[in-house]
């Protein structure tokens, strides 16, 4: 199942984005650190290449992410042009206070009472756009919910030191091209529950923990008490694993998987499991690879005639 979900006021904020930043200097997207590349929109990338501004990534959540995959992240977009990563979490204002410094850099001419520097927050939904914008104000000027898509409308800032700053609603783009990303995004809670099915997405993430995290896994749900070998199960015998050892059970006396998708999902999205990303450089790649060649093989696929269409 192919996951996509694209709120009618996106359409609307992207437009709103795109007038704004022409009168920005910075944008600072932020991303989930560990899903940095399906929870980069590439609509950003096409407006901040179009209007020539410089880029700082901030790799949030990195403290539920896992370091090494983090660290080699963070190479991979240093080495592009005009752009800077950092990987922080948002939740803590010290790191947060950083940002303006990091800004500076990439706009060196700005900054004075003459040319103050205009920083724009920009990114997917639930990726802690507004946690960072409340901390670098020390207040609760943004809404921060548990839901994505709880900014709506954009709110500009003074920050002082000849410093503002814009906040822009969570900006998905009209198709997910690639179906891992889908999937990867709503275990992470960027996109809505009422675009997904739970068991689905816990069962995929399970899939992958499994094969990239087996003795975190283990070590978290116990396994091995089980004597369940976390080599030799999948994500669908994982949950009902759960289920089993936390003893979730409907009324009809059935295991209840919904509700042990959502504590499995949870688990993950809070790092009660351990410190994990679901994606690097090299399996991006792979992954981008292996979707080209399908792509590929289908279109050297020959067409077949049926017996109606033959002459």
């Amino acid at each position: 199942m192919a996951i996509q979900w694209y709120p009618g006021h996106m359409t609307s904020a992207r437009k709103k984005a795109e007038e704004t930043l022409e009168h920005i200097d910075v944008v600072i997207e932020v991303l989930d650190a560990r899903v940095p590349a399906a929870s980069h929109n590439p609509m950003i990338e096409d407006m901040r290449n179009f209007r020539q501004r410089p880029n700082l990534k901030i790799l949030n959540k990195a403290d539920l992410a896992d370091p090494q995959i983090t660290q080699a992240w963070l190479n991979y977009f240093n080495s592009q042009p005009n752009t800077k990563a950092v990987a922080l979490s948002c939740k803590k204002a010290g790191d947060a206070k950083k940002i303006p410094g990091l800004c500076r850099q990439l706009a060196s001419h700005r900054g004075s009472p003459l040319k103050p520097l205009r920083m724009m927050i920009m990114g997917i939904p639930n990726v802690g756009k507004s946690t960072l914008m409340n901390a670098l104000l020390n207040r609760r000027a943004a809404k921060v919910g548990d839901e994505p898509a709880v900014t709506k409308s954009q709110q500009r800032f003074d920050l002082g030191n000849n410093q503002s700053i814009t906040d822009t609603p969570g900006m998905m783009w009209p198709k997910i091209e690639h179906e891992s990303d889908g999937y990867m995004l709503a275990a992470s809670h960027a996109i809505g529950r009422n675009a997904v099915i739970d068991e689905d997405v816990a069962e995929f993430l399970g899939n992958l923990l499994l094969k990239q995290y087996p003795a975190l896994i283990n070590t978290r749900y116990k396994l091995d008490a089980m004597k369940l070998d976390v080599q030799q199960i999948d994500g669908i015998d994982l949950l009902q694993a759960i289920a089993k050892r936390r003893a979730y059970k409907r009324n009809d006396g059935q295991w209840d998987m919904e509700r042990t998708a959502m504590a499995f999902l949870t688990d993950y999205r809070g790092g009660a499991i351990g410190r994990v990303s679901l994606e690097s450089p090299k399996s991006r790649a792979e992954m981008i690879a292996l979707s080209k060649e399908k792509s590929n093989t289908a279109d050297e696929q020959p067409e077949t005639t049926t017996e109606a269409d033959a002459p």
